[in-house]
């Protein structure tokens, strides 16, 4: 069967190679094209655009690139139009894939939707509209299974596709020597993402808080969709930037500072204390401020119900904040051993169910009927 997949971001990107993976062992014959990056390419993907050239961050900055976006959507549906597949596969990324769902349900294309746009969190009211565009939705966070039974709208948990990537991952024994660290100092963690936009939002200020830490390591994990010579802005005596190595370096790490979005759930499950930071436009921020209805940004505290990681949000990510949070984690034994206690209980709330297997079996066995 022929396969069309969108992702917007590198998470997406992430998530639906490993999904490809699944879908060919279901699917011997499966051919992919789509929108996403280098890691669904390796999984086979003809690419028509890569996910980098997409890569806008706040309400504000994707309203002032409405102009761009037409034109890649109309790209898109005169693509899908051309390739015809049996089905397309969106991988969150709600602005631009709601809208290819609409062109796709029009041409009386199967939709499915991996990874379901966070809509749970601002303008629930869109749930009508994914019940009316979306075949089958395949959600990997357990309160998504329960806000969509609100609406008498049936979905499929398949588990967290997150949690199985971290349980397949291999540490490295010579993490250390391959990147020239000092294995005698503490490694503290920087996650600033994986978008130019909100690396240069966060980098900055997570990295200027070096002297009361002198003792320890500033790791920043950085990406190579990025060029690496950008990243040497940031690269000092206390602060060293590894590539594409996320995992190993949580491996490693004593505490992190991390960048709202997937991130905070990979630091969680690999049961690193955290600082979760979050800063954006003024003008996007106070919109978000105004339609976003849940308590936390980050998937952790989301997931587990309560505050479990510390969140500074715009004005309260600064210097000062970061300082006194970081101390905390690094340093108050009490404060520690709660925030792994929360996620004690965030890991068996979501369990282990090979979701990217799970969700390959059920796509194909649902194209069969």
């Amino acid at each position: 069967m022929k396969y069309y997949l969108i992702a917007g971001e590198r998470s997406g990107d992430f998530h639906a190679s490993h999904l490809m993976r699944e879908l060919r062992q279901q699917d011997p014959e499966a051919e992919f094209r789509g929108w996403g990056g280098d890691m669904m390419q390796a999984q086979g993907s003809t690419l028509v655009h890569h996910y980098q050239e997409m890569a806008i961050m706040g309400f504000w900055e994707a309203a002032t690139s409405i102009l761009k976006f037409r034109g890649y959507l109309k790209e898109c549906q005169r693509d899908i139009e051309a390739y015809q597949p049996d089905v397309i596969i969106l991988v969150d990324y709600a602005g631009f894939n709601m809208r290819v769902a609409k062109f796709a349900k029009q041409q009386g294309l199967k939709v499915f939707y991996y990874i379901s746009p966070k809509i749970w969190a601002w303008n629930q009211g869109r749930v009508h509209k994914v019940k009316a565009l979306v075949d089958k939705m395949f959600v990997i966070l357990p309160f998504e299974a329960d806000f969509y039974q609100r609406f008498d709208y049936k979905v499929d948990y398949i588990g967290n596709p997150t949690v199985d990537a971290i349980a397949e991952h291999v540490p490295s024994t010579d993490f250390h020597q391959r990147n020239n660290l000092d294995p005698a100092r503490p490694i503290i963690a920087v996650l600033p993402g994986s978008r130019k936009q909100e690396i240069e939002e966060m980098l900055y200020e997570m990295t200027a808080i070096i002297p009361p830490f002198l003792d320890y390591q500033f790791v920043v994990a950085g990406v190579t969709n990025l060029d690496r010579n950008y990243y040497a802005n940031f690269e000092r005596n206390n602060v060293r930037i590894v590539f594409e190595q996320t995992y190993d370096l949580l491996t490693h790490a004593k505490a992190a500072l991390v960048t709202s979005g997937t991130a905070t759930l990979e630091t969680a499950l690999f049961n690193v204390p955290q600082v979760v930071c979050y800063r954006t436009s003024a003008v996007s921020y106070a919109i978000g401020k105004a339609v976003i209805k849940v308590p936390y940004i980050s998937l952790v505290n989301l997931i587990a119900g309560k505050e479990v990681v510390k969140e500074l949000i715009q004005g309260d990510f600064n210097s000062r904040n970061l300082v006194t949070e970081l101390k905390k984690v690094l340093q108050d034994e009490e404060f520690i051993a709660q925030q792994k206690a929360g996620y004690a209980e965030l890991q068996e709330k979501l369990g282990r169910n090979n979701a990217a297997k799970k969700a390959a079996e059920l796509m194909v066995g649902y194209l069969k009927k």
